[in-house]
């Protein structure tokens, strides 16, 4: 294989870029005085040992991890409203400037560990001096609810290497019920959260 920086570059330039068109987004909604469906957006390129961890653990070939690995460059989309989501999923499903290649609703259908999220695997063309390449990319969505989660059962995973003590089980799947009722009380204030925001907003600019 080339070397893991010539490998990763796409990857990273990838990310940048997408970084920059999906914050556009809410910048558009902002200019409009429209809710942003949007409230911020993050990426990262899976550190080198983590590829090889997945690798690893999937089966996947180092000289297959191109076509193998779906998320060597992540995206992540924040909401605050479930409802957001769709509308967020919408949006990228209209673009012309990267192809879907999967969807998956963690939402309706949640792991067994109780973790929540949209997932959209993408085709993203990068543009480089020998030409166009394309690689693949995930986009998760969630609300800023379920990415709590999500982290902190990320960090416990790191700990505890996937086998999750029961006790420690119980209560991640706990506070994921706990997480998603929280989202579905804000959802039914919706209403009342975002004039209260317009009204914060104009008086903060006045």
């Amino acid at each position: 294989m080339e070397s893991w920086d010539d490998f990763l570059a796409p990857y990273t330039q990838a990310v940048e870029e997408l970084k920059v068109k999906l914050k556009g987004l809410r910048k558009q909604f902002e200019r409009e005085n429209i809710h942003s469906p949007i409230e911020f957006v993050t990426g990262r390129v899976k550190p080198i040992v983590s590829i090889l961890d997945k690798a690893s653990q999937k089966d996947i070939r180092i000289d297959k991890l191109g076509t193998g690995m779906q998320d060597i460059a992540g995206l992540r989309m924040m909401c605050q409203f479930v409802d957001d989501i769709e509308q967020v999923v919408e949006l990228l499903r209209g673009r012309n400037d990267f192809e879907i290649v999967e969807e998956r609703n963690y939402i309706s259908h949640k792991k067994a560990s109780g973790y929540r999220s949209y997932h959209v695997v993408i085709r993203y063309p990068v543009q480089t001096i020998h030409g166009e390449k394309n690689i693949l990319a995930e986009i998760q969505i969630r609300t800023l609810a379920m990415n709590f989660w999500a982290t902190i059962e990320h960090s416990l995973n790191y700990k505890y290497k996937g086998i999750f003590p029961e006790d420690i089980q119980l209560r991640l799947k706990r506070a994921a019920e706990a997480a998603f009722l929280l989202d579905a009380e804000m959802s039914q204030i919706r209403t009342e959260i975002q004039e209260a925001q317009r009204l914060f907003s104009r008086k903060k600019d006045s």
